[in-house]
């Protein structure tokens, strides 16, 4: 709806109107068709619907993140989904500094490749800690050993493992890291003129702090983009993660270890006669030999039972059970 005039507003475009200031066919809706530029070199293969959803499922990943890395560095690990935008694959190299930590990711059964970018402070950081230092990165970038490449390998096994489960709500990935690379000219998966998805996100272990690029080229998503949207996606992962959670909460309940302990009864007696407790003593306690015994389930009295013998252990045999706490 347009801006309302008001009424001074009113009463002089009346007044143009008659004095013949303004020409009321000038006014007319010439019915001309809007044309929009529209640029071949940066086709516009990603909509705002997509990179919405695609900042979705990596906040997703960068929850797992945050859960993981800690167990390799011993540090606290923050991590946010900053933007994601659509660029040139050319782009995306061109920014790129040198030395830089490249992961060519398999995002099978998609076609083609993934990269995730590392910034090389955060690297470097990564390396010290794992080594014992203190986690601080270098005062001047330099190119990364093989040592130091190996060590990071495994923290982009790490990453690229991770991937799995956010994705599942729009296609179930097997990533696999394929080789990590510290120049960008080798790293030429796609064509330069060919579109990609940038998610970018923030990284902050203990006080160094540092970007997570993931380029995601149109190619391997194309065969997906249609699911890549919000309603799609959060109804998915309603349907998928009800059920998904609810047996992986069953199973655990099952495998937990609880205390259950019966009490026989109970007895009050002095501090003096505690102190002179022997072999052979009988203490009185407030319970029959008929009456059921209260069964304890952690702090809370679950059941009453009767006390009975197993084989050669005591036993206790539940007689009812207390649904009220």
């Amino acid at each position: 709806m347009g801006d309302v005039l008001s009424q001074n507003e009113i009463d002089n475009l009346l007044k143009a109107l008659s004095s013949g200031e303004l020409d009321a066919d000038d006014m007319k809706d010439s019915g001309e068709k809007q044309i929009k530029n529209y640029d071949f070199a940066r086709p516009s293969k990603f909509s705002k619907e997509h990179l919405r959803t695609l900042e979705n499922i990596f906040e997703h990943y960068g929850r797992l993140l945050s859960t993981h890395l800690p167990g390799y560095v011993r540090k606290n690990v923050q991590v946010e989904v900053m933007n994601s935008e659509a660029v040139t694959y050319s782009e995306f190299t061109n920014a790129l500094s040198n030395p830089v930590l490249l992961g060519i990711i398999d995002f099978a059964p998609l076609e083609g490749n993934i990269i995730i970018e590392l910034a090389d402070n955060l690297g470097y950081a990564i390396v010290d800690r794992m080594l014992g230092g203190g986690g601080n990165p270098l005062d001047k970038a330099r190119e990364f050993t093989e040592i130091e490449l190996t060590i990071i390998e495994r923290l982009f096994i790490l990453f690229t493992s991770l991937l799995s489960e956010p994705w599942s709500n729009v296609v179930e990935v097997e990533p696999r890291l394929i080789r990590i690379e510290t120049n960008s000219q080798f790293a030429q998966i796609i064509a330069p003129s060919e579109m990609t998805s940038i998610v970018t996100m923030n990284i902050k272990i203990g006080n160094v702090e540092g970007m997570m690029n993931v380029c995601l080229p149109y190619v391997c998503l194309e065969s997906v983009i249609d699911k890549l949207n919000t309603k799609f996606w959060f109804s998915t992962m309603q349907t998928k993660d009800d059920k998904t959670y609810r047996d992986f909460i069953e199973y655990a309940i099952s495998k937990a270890r609880i205390p259950v302990r019966a009490v026989l009864g109970k007895s009050t007696i002095s501090v003096n006669d505690f102190m002179g407790l022997q072999c052979g003593d009988i203490i009185k306690l407030n319970t029959k030999l008929e009456d059921e015994l209260n069964i304890y389930v952690g702090n809370i009295n679950k059941f009453s039972a009767l006390p009975g013998a197993a084989s050669d252990s005591y036993a206790v045999k539940i007689s009812s059970i207390i649904r009220e706490e």
